[in-house]
């Protein structure tokens, strides 16, 4: 027999779970991210319960942090089999000098993670466990972090963050902890307690153990309150977004990859800090403090040569290229400029023997060559014997290549052709197109017209046009 407090408990989870339900259609896929803890296995129970055990999988991410992680899976998949749920699991590397903290690479991981599984499974949504009480911990985080209202906002009832495979719904969230325990004994669940929970070496375990009891005593209403402070920064910060969105419209160049100086320069500081934020989020970068921030803008401010600029960033370098402002990739360890004044990214060499095929997929820079015959007068065409007579490789940029865009033109280096077209340097790492020894295309560039001497070309030679197309643009 249950108490009314547990009947009262029972209730609002499954009402909870009926309205998040209710914004899917009646067929969708539900993902839960199940760990096995009390809290998602509250959720994972309640959606059963709800939605039916055929609409649902239960998705679980093997850490490897804690030598009961085995065990862990195995409790999990038990616990979802005795359901009738499916049940999938992924393992996962944590990088521990990731530079973010063991609980940040934690939860990259895990997202990732569950993305694949989401995609694996086709669920249309992926549901998470968090409740109020971990709303009230991250609000109290941020705050002590000093975060603005995007880290005030906390975390949202559903959002789709870029790239991710289905929206992340948190039904739960207006829900206590202690309800979710009342629940899970009035159904005699069982659950996994984990024990790095109660370290309290980690921010998140000190506040929950040692700061939000005390709080409790003296404000008992404390986790709503911080409940309307997260709801209020959220207003604040979509407001904040709006108008980014329209800066960004006068700001952007190259759909967005780049802004450009003049144009954000004419923005007062606030509103420019605000859409370099904006912008940040946009290229799916973390964000960053307030002081690096501010040195950015420094810098695009008073920083007259190109090359002078720099600030790092989560593994990536903010540059300036012929007023364009963009984001490479690089880091402090890097040099400043690599040989040809572009960051070099060194690929394994790919070879290819070609027989006319049409096309020659390059998984390492995401992209395809397409070979479509064509004639002489073709500028980016060459003769069949140049293609097949030697081996074909791509190959990375080392720095200091060299080619001949018309026939008896001199050979320039692909750095001086670059500058002169106008190519900032996040699109020069491309793949070098070499018959044998000789560099015989280059993409933006066009052929390499010391490649091949008219000696080679025979009559009735048939010529193939040589295009190089990133993942997003080809057919």
């Amino acid at each position: 027999m249950t108490t009314s407090s547990e009947t009262s408990a029972d209730r609002l989870v499954l009402e909870a779970v009926g309205a998040a339900s209710a914004t899917l259609a009646d067929d969708a896929r539900i993902a839960v991210a199940f760990s096995g803890g009390l809290d998602s296995t509250v959720l994972l129970d309640a959606t059963v319960r709800v939605a039916g055990a055929a609409r649902c999988v239960a998705l679980h991410v093997h850490h490897g942090l804690s030598a009961h992680a085995d065990a862990w899976l195995a409790h999990c998949a038990a616990f979802a089999a005795a359901r009738g749920v499916e049940f999938a699991h992924r393992r996962v590397e944590v990088a521990r000098d990731a530079g973010t903290g063991i609980e940040a690479a934690a939860r990259d991981a895990r997202y990732r993670a569950l993305d694949a599984l989401c995609t694996t499974h086709g669920a249309r949504a992926l549901w998470l466990a968090q409740h109020a009480d971990d709303q009230a911990e991250t609000v109290l985080l941020q705050l002590l972090r000093g975060a603005g209202l995007a880290g005030l906002a906390a975390m949202a009832p559903e959002r789709l963050p870029a790239g991710a495979a289905a929206p992340r719904v948190r039904p739960l969230l207006h829900l206590l902890r202690a309800q979710l325990e009342q629940y899970a004994r009035a159904h005699t669940l069982h659950w996994i307690d984990d024990e790095s929970n109660a370290d309290t070496r980690y921010a998140r375990n000190a506040l929950r153990h040692e700061v939000l009891p005390t709080l409790a005593v003296h404000f008992p209403g404390f986790r709503d309150a911080l409940s309307r402070t997260a709801a209020h920064a959220a207003s604040a910060q979509r407001l904040l977004d709006e108008l980014a969105r329209l800066d960004l419209r006068e700001v952007a160049q190259d759909d967005g990859r780049a802004l450009s100086r003049a144009a954000l320069l004419v923005l007062d500081d606030e509103r420019a800090l605000n859409l370099l934020r904006y912008w940040m989020r946009a290229q799916g970068l973390p964000a960053a403090s307030t002081a690096r921030l501010a040195d950015a803008l420094r810098q695009l401010r008073t920083v007259g040569d190109d090359h002078g600029l720099r600030v790092d960033h989560a593994g990536q370098a903010l540059r300036v290229y012929r007023d364009d402002v963009y984001w490479e990739a690089g880091d402090s360890l890097d040099p400043a400029d690599a040989p040809d004044g572009a960051a070099l990214v060194l690929r394994a060499t790919v070879e290819f023997r070609w027989r006319g095929e049409a096309v020659w997929r390059l998984l390492p820079w995401r992209g395809t060559f397409v070979f479509t015959e064509s004639h002489a007068d073709d500028p980016d065409a060459v003769p069949a014997t140049a293609l097949a007579h030697w081996p074909l490789s791509a190959r990375s940029r080392a720095g200091g290549e060299r080619m001949r865009v018309t026939v008896r033109g001199p050979a320039r280096t692909l750095k001086n052709l670059f500058q002169e077209r106008g190519v900032p340097s996040w699109k020069r790492d491309v793949p070098l197109l070499f018959a044998g020894d000789e560099l015989l295309f280059v993409p933006l560039l066009g052929v390499n017209r010391a490649a091949f001497a008219p000696a080679m070309e025979q009559p009735g030679e048939r010529y193939w046009r040589i295009e190089w197309r990133e993942d997003l643009t080809i057919a």
